[in-house]
């Protein structure tokens, strides 16, 4: 089928879009933050994507974990990347001079 090798495809513009708006808003901290969420999520998915397609998803890595599960990584990256913003960075930069990043 098509639909594969273009859903790969459309992995590439879509990083690139994301990185550049990650790119344009890096001086907004609560911008950066959220579109670098994204990317990350963005990647994970990708992987995802690309194990079940090219059918690696379940030869097993370690254990009982297979390839496909490693595309938990990014997403915890990401999460944690926004748990770093909403817990620690914005309660400390509350004033609106403070948002952007240094």
């Amino acid at each position: 089928m098509i639909w594969k090798p273009l859903g790969i495809l459309m992995i590439f513009p879509t990083l690139t879009i994301a990185v550049i708006i990650a790119w344009r808003t890096r001086r907004i901290m609560s911008e950066l933050t959220h579109n670098l969420a994204i990317i990350l999520w963005i990647s994970a998915n990708s992987y995802w994507m690309i194990s079940e397609f090219l059918h690696f998803d379940g030869y097993p890595v370690y254990g009982d974990i297979s390839y496909k599960y490693l595309a938990v990584i990014p997403f915890v990256l990401g999460i944690l990347i926004l748990a770093y913003y909403y817990l620690w960075y914005a309660p400390r930069h509350k004033s609106v001079s403070q948002v952007f990043a240094d």
